[in-house]
């Protein structure tokens, strides 16, 4: 194929058609590695395939920036919070476990609260989050944080419209002093379409693997849709702030969305090296971007 290759590029003119050849022959060479050809052994397209064998190739790549910057964070004991928000089945915790999965275990935690105690529901309600802040040289990945008296709470009736209201005036104010305080906070909301949360529903109804997953909270997520739509926009625009942004990341392809959020990161941290990062750091605009009042949103 190479010698053919090499025949075509020395006899055809036409460079839209030369371009094409050589695309094409990119794409067998990934399906010609190991993970491509396992993927056709199982039955995948050949789409499907190359698309896979890609985002792997990639992934890999921003998995080594993010060691980079686990050891600049704690050669420089400097504090990292990553705050996953969503709605259920919006894909927090798969992007998270491409976040850690070949960082050092002793540099990180992924926090998941489980509902308060009854001595944590009469304490101040961000004590349970203080407990689990980055201490110097780590990195904290929140899977659902303190947002949930924010969204969660009052659509479910789990906590008075007092409360609620105290919450939203305090929690831009409490951001703001950890910032101060040399914390690197950045606050994700994964966005998914009602249609691909339906789809996702059903296949954790269906997979085993998956049905861990499943809670009573999900099965009312799909009636409950424009009711978390309300608390969802008051959120962003009451705690959307220059200093902690909400950052949208379009998670109805869940491979895209952990590709661009971290690159997300690894783009806003100065850690030390990434100017000889093998895969670019910029996220794409179309999938990560800044919440704005008038942009267009999938949920």
């Amino acid at each position: 194929m190479n010698k053919d290759l090499e025949y075509i590029k020395e006899h055809v003119k036409d460079k839209e058609l030369l371009e094409r050849v050589e695309r094409v022959q990119q794409k067998i060479n990934k399906l010609s590695q190991k993970s491509g050809l396992r993927l056709l052994a199982k039955g995948k397209k050949v789409q499907k395939a190359i698309r896979t064998v890609i985002y792997e190739e990639d992934l890999v790549k921003l998995q080594v920036e993010l060691i980079k910057l686990q050891n600049w964070v704690f050669e420089n004991k400097k504090r990292v919070l990553i705050i996953f928000e969503g709605r259920d089945a919006a894909g927090k915790g798969g992007s998270i476990k491409r976040f850690t999965e070949r960082l050092n275990p002793r540099r990180y935690r992924v926090v998941a609260l489980p509902k308060p105690s009854d001595v944590e529901a009469g304490q101040f309600y961000f004590q349970r989050y203080f407990a689990h802040l980055p201490n110097p040289g780590e990195i904290v990945f929140f899977d659902r944080s303190w947002y949930n008296r924010a969204i969660v709470e009052p659509t479910f009736g789990f906590c008075t419209q007092e409360q609620y209201e105290r919450f939203m005036q305090e929690v831009p104010e409490i951001e703001h002093a950890l910032i101060d305080d040399g914390m690197i906070i950045i606050k994700f909301w994964f966005s998914i379409s009602k249609e691909e949360q339906q789809k996702r529903f059903k296949e954790r109804e269906t997979n085993p693997l998956k049905q861990w997953k499943l809670s009573p909270v999900d099965k009312q997520a799909q009636k409950m849709w424009d009711k978390v739509t309300y608390y969802k926009e008051e959120m962003f625009s009451r705690t959307h702030t220059s200093y902690a942004p909400w950052i949208i990341v379009k998670s109805n392809d869940k491979k895209s969305a952990r590709l661009e959020s971290i690159r997300y990161v690894l783009s806003n941290i100065p850690y030390e090296g990434k100017e000889k990062a093998e895969t670019t750091l910029h996220p794409d605009p179309e999938i990560v971007q800044r919440y704005h009042r008038k942009s267009k949103q999938i949920d």
